[in-house]
């Protein structure tokens, strides 16, 4: 049986990324893959580019319709309409770390019998992630938080953000943004600085002229407290939350003397039971990037959390790029990443 893969359309608002490029389809079709590719309103990538690599062109949001062999081939959330779901998933499905609505979409599954091969533990035979959107989730993050930083400096509170034509448009805006504070950039502490998403933040925070202090597992390793986060204008969070990841900002440092205005928490974990800034507990959004959890002194947190797609292009080309190589053995679903993949979800649906 030929191996059917279905792009589906994003449903998200503000969501524009894309899993696989047309190049990366054309790669498909040669090794003997079947590829069909949605219509979408939003992509940032153009359909003729998939057509003319060779992928049969679907309508918008038709994956449901689509054959119970085809593998559903998504980034982000499904609609959360409760509805079964029978065919196997590619996604990030944000479910297995006690996440509020994880359990919901699991229970979808099990009551299709459905697979989800979360995007977010595809792993090699080491443990470490085929693909990730980190870096640019770190760039991107690093700039909402600093433009919640120019906002407080005006007295405000940060506006709406959208999505920039190339990183080279959202550095220049940003850079003529605190040139008319007429002030310097602000100091910075990234924790998870040595990863893709803090390699990420601290390359746009220095193009601005930031100090960045940078920390990873070894500056962490005494689980805390960790009172020099509150000597920084910035912090920006790069680190999963996950058991034993130690709280970085506990909830009485809202009062605290401090020079801390901004939390970046690009890891973005607000409803999970290891979120290591315990300041806020919701996600924050493109129209509201900034959520105020403390007036005197103030204290803004940003969380958006599908935060490159502000850059969909770039993010989409980088990201697909590294998952080429697994999407390539989707012929075999019993071993390597994908038998990874199905094993953690077949572990967290046992309960179910």
């Amino acid at each position: 049986m030929t191996t059917h893969l279905w792009v589906r359309a994003e449903q998200r608002e503000n969501e524009e990324r894309v899993g696989i490029t047309p190049e990366g389809v054309a790669a498909l079709i040669r090794s003997g893959i079947r590829v069909t590719v949605e219509e979408s309103s939003v992509r940032a990538i153009e359909l003729d580019g998939y057509r003319d690599a060779g992928a049969e062109i679907a309508a918008e949001n038709s994956w449901p319709q689509a054959p119970t062999d085809a593998i559903i081939f998504g980034l982000k959330e499904l609609p959360e309409d409760g509805t079964a779901l029978p065919h196997r998933h590619i996604m990030f499905g944000h479910a297995y770390k006690g996440q509020f609505s994880g359990r919901a979409l699991l229970e979808r599954f099990k009551a299709g019998g459905g697979t989800l091969y979360d995007l977010e533990y595809l792993v090699d035979e080491n443990g470490r992630r085929v693909a990730a959107f980190g870096y640019w989730a770190g760039f991107a993050g690093a700039a909402v938080s600093l433009k919640s930083w120019i906002a407080q400096k005006q007295g405000e509170i940060c506006g709406s953000v959208g999505v920039y034509k190339n990183k080279d448009a959202l550095v220049s805006e940003l850079k003529s943004e605190i040139a008319a504070l007429n002030t310097t950039a602000p100091s910075a502490i990234i924790i998870g600085a040595l990863g893709r998403v803090g390699t990420g933040a601290g390359d746009l925070l220095e193009a601005m002229g930031s100090q960045v202090t940078r920390w990873d597992m070894a500056e962490t390793a005494n689980g805390g407290p960790f009172p020099e986060i509150l000597d920084h204008d910035l912090f920006i969070n790069c680190i999963l939350a996950r058991p034993g990841t130690p709280v970085f900002v506990p909830a009485e440092a809202k009062d605290t003397d401090r020079k801390l205005t901004v939390i970046g928490d690009v890891a973005c974990d607000p409803d999970s039971d290891y979120n290591p800034v315990p300041v806020y507990d919701k996600a924050t959004t493109w129209d509201a990037p900034a959520l105020r959890v403390h007036d005197t002194p103030v204290l803004d947190v940003t969380a958006i959390d599908n935060l490159p797609s502000m850059l969909p292009r770039e993010s989409s080309e980088d990201f697909a790029e590294q998952l080429l190589p697994s999407l390539l053995t989707l012929t075999d679903l019993t071993s390597g990443v994908w038998g990874r993949a199905a094993a953690d979800f077949n572990e967290h649906t046992q309960d179910i």
